[in-house]
């Protein structure tokens, strides 16, 4: 049996809803036209990857008769994007009530043309993750599979983009690309975190690096590895503390590993073991495991 509409109980509802908008609430706050835009974050983090690899990811928009000129048409407008996100993100700083309108527009095309200035630098790191990948996977077939299938190296592009915009104290936008990628790819790297060049990660998927991670040259992390904090009960009071572990030079950390406190310091040339939990320093060129668990088999026999 269908059911007739009653349009004053609906507007009641709708009313109701409406009403509790001004319950005072943090999540009440209405800023359709000035926050950063999620939805062109990502179209920005697409972009993006057209300018970090130019052969790999066609724009249809464009004519390529001319690939340079449509390089330089991608990047004016990524560059117009990125200021324009830029600008709505300062809002968010602490002292942004103090700026003007032409002191927001002077700043976010300030950062904007910085970051650009990083770019080339932001290419030789992910060339050096593109080569560490190809040499520690067997698997791999090709830079070309690399670049176009792999989540790992996904993550790490889109954590070198956020990462410098983090470094250019950018509120919100570089978490909104990080966060991103983490959905894409299943692997959660924050762009606070610092990481060196020749970063390889394999499969990727439950891969967590928190935002105070230091991590060097040639590490290579798995499946389910957490490099996290050991805890977060402090809150807000622990923010801008070194919470999470030091990574040197040429580790390699196996699959579910936890690596957690911002005291805690793995030495260079050291393998970490798939499965361990690790709370405290590990000295250089150490190995280690877990000891094998003991496997129990029970036969169920059908009488």
């Amino acid at each position: 049996m269908s059911v007739i509409a009653n349009n004053d109980e609906i507007n009641e509802i709708v009313n109701a809803i409406i009403n509790d908008f001004d319950g005072g609430k943090n999540i009440d706050t209405v800023k359709l036209f000035s926050n950063p835009d999620k939805t062109e974050v990502r179209e920005l983090v697409q972009h993006f990857f057209r300018i970090i690899y130019p052969g790999y990811f066609c724009d249809r928009s464009y004519k390529i008769y001319n690939p340079k000129n449509s390089f330089a048409v991608t990047i004016e407008d990524v560059f117009y994007h990125l200021k324009k996100q830029v600008f709505r993100a300062l809002d968010y700083m602490q002292d942004s009530d103090k700026m003007t309108m032409e002191q927001r527009e002077e700043e976010s095309y300030r950062i904007t043309k910085e970051f650009f200035g990083k770019i080339p630098m932001i290419r030789e790191y992910i060339e050096t993750d593109l080569l560490a990948t190809l040499d520690g996977d067997p698997a791999a077939g090709s830079f070309d599979e690399i670049i176009l299938a792999y989540p790992g190296l996904m993550a790490i592009t889109v954590y070198r983009i956020a990462h410098e915009l983090y470094l250019l104290n950018v509120p919100v936008l570089p978490r909104l690309m990080t966060e991103y990628a983490h959905s894409e790819t299943g692997i959660d790297i924050h762009p606070g975190a610092t990481i060196g060049k020749f970063f390889f990660i394999d499969h990727g998927t439950g891969i967590v690096v928190g935002e105070t991670s230091i991590i060097g040259n040639n590490v290579k992390i798995y499946q389910g590895v957490t490099i996290g904090a050991l805890s977060t009960r402090g809150g807000q009071k622990l923010a801008g503390k070194k919470r999470h572990p030091t990574i040197c030079d040429n580790v390699t950390i196996y699959a579910n590993a936890s690596i957690l406190g911002g005291d805690t310091i793995i030495g260079e040339n050291t393998v970490i073991g798939g499965s361990t939990f690790i709370t405290s320093s590990i000295e250089a060129n150490t190995k280690v495991s877990m000891k094998n668990p003991e496997m129990e088999i029970h036969t169920s026999k059908n009488e």
